[in-house]
This record gives structure tokens, sequence and C-alpha cells, in this order.
């Protein structure tokens, strides 16, 4: 079963103006599959075929004369070089249209896992020539099947959504917690322990061992633990090399490699300009919170949602979803979303810019009457327009706690 993916749109609208578009994100995370069911006039072809790689890498415009237009390539990280004769190839076909006075069409969606060389490859060879979009895996709304945007918090629009969006107590939030978004998984329910046994075994193999010694593979699947059981905190470097046996340095790249394979994200504090008492280190977040919960040891939703970790769990899976909703709306998350804390430990668990307005939130498991005002008020200090702020929590409407604040259910986000 093919559930549809909100990013669709986005693509679809992509390919009337680019001629070439590259998928990146995270092993199962759908991309091949969406690619193949809204492209379908497309051949396909992918490097993890031995053959089909060796031409590439021996003889690229053969590859590419072979197989014609429009091509998809999954796999691309496998033999980045293709890129170059990509861009002569699409150079050439827009010189050839502008004679004849065509448009141009789409002519290669290229498609991958390890990010950061993806996305330096395509950068710098098809500058202006592709269009870059981060694929994540499946958002509550589209398991339910449900259209969706980008999050959006202001008060009014939250309110004009009510209507569609889906109650979600705390244990049916824990239950989707331990199940995640990987599209396999959520659909098919293999058994767990062999999914992501397999799914960790093959992103070391094929993704890691790219960028580290494959000696340390080892090393990096207990550091892969080690950040899984910090998820929704700021990073420590000094804290996590100790608890692994590495040192700080290893640390950051290693963090880099977790990020350039979208298995976390960073969210950065806010700045402007002054605020010289901010804690200036990001926050990490787990992008499938079924992996991190199965790298953490937990087995069953009851016990999480009643452990001490609930409330970090609760927080990635919120974050989680606003980014993937922005996202799939082709938004970038390093321009509006980002915390608070400062040395002070006063914090705000998120900040949504939009418009030069600061729309605060909080993320709290369970409902309880808070003064979510006075945690608010801390970002007067940048002398800009702060919007009625959010308490992201399982209450079952839209709902104001004070003049300063609204509820807004978990189960709202993305709609």
């Amino acid at each position: 079963m093919y559930y549809h993916r909100q990013l669709e749109k986005v693509l679809l609208e992509t390919a009337k103006n680019f001629s070439c578009i590259t998928l990146y994100g995270a092993r199962q995370t759908g991309k091949s599959t969406m690619a193949r069911n809204i492209f379908k006039d497309c051949e396909y072809v992918t490097f993890d075929d031995s053959r089909e790689r060796e031409l590439a890498l021996n003889n690229p415009e053969l590859f590419l004369e072979s197989h014609g237009v429009p091509l998809i390539i999954d796999e691309i990280q496998k033999v980045p070089s293709i890129m170059e004769s990509i861009k002569i190839r699409i150079d050439n076909a827009k010189l050839e249209n502008t004679k004849n006075n065509k448009r141009n069409s789409l002519m290669y969606v290229l498609t991958g896992s390890y990010t950061l060389e993806i996305r330096e490859k395509a950068s710098e060879t098809l500058a202006g020539r592709t269009a870059i979009i981060e694929v994540s895996s499946f958002s509550w709304c589209e398991k339910q099947k449900k259209e969706g945007s980008a999050f959006d918090p202001d008060i009014d629009v939250l309110k004009s959504k009510q209507s569609d969006f889906v109650y979600m107590n705390r244990y049916e939030v824990f239950d989707e917690i331990m199940l995640g978004g990987m599209p396999e998984y959520w659909i098919s329910r293999p058994g767990r322990e062999t999914f992501f046994e397999s799914y960790i075994a093959t992103y070391l193999e094929k993704d890691v061992s790219r960028a580290i010694n494959i000696s340390r593979l080892d090393d990096f699947r207990r550091f892969m633990k080690v950040i899984a059981l910090r998820t929704a905190q700021p990073v420590n470097y000094e804290e996590i090399g100790s608890a692994v046996g590495i040192d700080s340095r290893t640390v950051k790249n290693w963090i880099s490699i977790l990020i350039a394979t979208g298995i976390i994200f960073e969210l950065q504090p806010y700045e402007k300009n002054l605020a010289k008492r901010i804690i200036k280190t990001p926050k990490l977040y787990f992008v499938d919170t079924g992996l991190c919960a199965y790298l953490c040891g937990w087995s069953d939703s009851k016990i999480l949602e009643a452990s001490q970790m609930n409330g970090a769990f609760f927080e990635t899976y919120v974050v989680s979803e606003i980014v993937k909703s922005l996202r799939n709306s082709g938004k970038r998350i390093e321009y509006c979303l980002y915390y608070y804390r400062d040395r002070d430990q006063k914090e705000v668990d998120l900040i949504y810019v939009k418009n030069q307005t600061l729309y605060p939130i909080e993320v709290k498991k369970g409902i309880k009457k808070y003064r979510a005002d006075k945690s608010f008020r801390i970002l007067e200090q940048y002398k800009m327009p702060i919007a009625t702020g959010l308490v992201i929590d399982t209450s079952d409407k839209v709902f104001p706690i004070n003049k300063d604040a609204y509820y807004c259910p978990v189960g709202m986000i993305g709609l």
C-alpha cells in the first residue's frame, strides 16, 4: 500500500521549474518510493546494482545515454561524479530548448541517504540546475492520510483547523513514539528487534563506514545509544565523549555524521545580537522516535510513558512532527525554529519566528494549569513583538490558559 506524502505537492511544483531534483534524507524514509510513484514516466535505476554503478563510474556518458530521460537515479551518493555529466546534459538541453523556443522539462531525479556528500556535490556541481529537498519519515498527518500543511502557531489558524484534527491521549502518543515513522515499519509492522537491528547494521555499513574507520563502527553504535539517551537536551561534548570513551573533537565529528545522514537534527538557540548570557550550544533531537526508543532500550510504550525520559521523548515527538511539517512544505527549520535557555536555567522549549514576531511554545506531557506566560516573558529582552504563546500537550482542543497562552493539542501539528 502506498501512502501519499505531503511533500508530493512541493515536488510536482518544483518539477515545473527545474531540470533536476535531488532528494536526500535518512534511510527508509521513502525517497525512491515517492519519486517512482509521482514521476511515473521516469525510468528507474539504482547504484545498488553493481553493473550500473561500474558503468556510471567508468563511462558516465554511456550510462546516461543508455538510459535517456527522464530518469530517476537512486543511491546517487555511490557515484557522485555522475553529477558532472548530468550538468553537461542539462546545459545542452537548455541551450537546445532556447534555440527551439521550448520549455525546459524535468530530466533527472536523484535520491540518496548520505546528506552531506549529496548536498555539497549537488550544490557545487548542479548549482542553479537542481532543487535540493529533504525527505523525512512519516508524519502523524500522513499516517492519518490527511493533506496537511506547515505548522503555524497562530491561534486563529489553529482554531480554523480544529474540525480536522484527530484527538490523541498520552497513551496513544507514546504508542506512536514507539512506532516511529519509517514507512516500511509503520505499514508492515515486522518484528521490532529484527527491523531496527537490520536498519542500524545497514546504516553503519553503508553510511557511517563512508566517514569513519570501519574498526570504530562498534564505538559509533555505542555513541548512537548515548546520543539517544540525550535526545531533546543541549549537547555537552565532554560529557558525551566521557560516556563513549572518545574526545570532544570526535564527538563533534560523529554528531555531524548523524546530522548528515538524517538521523538527528539540531535546534539552534535564538539570538539577536544581544543575549550574551544565552547558552550557545544547540539541542539535539532524533528525527525518528521509534529508532530513538529502540536505541535507548525501551520495548513497551507504557513503561516509557511512566519513565523519567517521558518528557524528553514527548518533546522529541512534538518537535520532530513540527520539523516534518515544515520540511514537507519546502521550508527550512533553521530560518524559523529555535529554542531559548540561559545560564540562569530560564528556558522556552521552542521559539517560532514569523514576520519578525516571536511565537513562544512550551511542550508538556499531560494537562495541567501552567504559568506559561511566566517563562514566555523572558523573550521581552529582544524588543520584538511576542505573539500569543502555545502549550502543546494532550488537550482535546485549542483553548486559552490566560491572555498570553493557549493549549494546543499535539494531534494538530501539521494539519
